[in-house]
């Protein structure tokens, strides 16, 4: 994918601190920081796709779990003798 180059205005002098101290923390120059920070942010995440799937169920995602998990929670009374 190519890259893209944003020009960000307005950076007010704490926040610009802020972000050099982290840089300086992490050992990475001030656009890897700044690009850490956005990723985090608002960057695609396997992870956060997911919960977001968690967070927002329908009714037939909850039934469908319900009926998953009802299943799992069998006994056997085969297995108890």
């Amino acid at each position: 994918m190519p890259s893209t180059q944003l020009t960000i205005r307005n950076v007010d002098a704490d926040l610009a601190s802020r972000l050099r101290a982290i840089s300086s923390e992490r050992g990475e120059s001030l656009n890897a920081t700044v690009l850490h920070v956005l990723r985090q942010a608002v960057g695609p995440d396997p992870r956060r796709a997911r919960l977001l799937h968690y967070a927002t169920w329908t009714e037939d995602d909850a039934k469908e779990f319900d009926t998953a998990l009802a299943e799992q929670r069998v006994i056997d009374r085969t297995d108890w003798r």
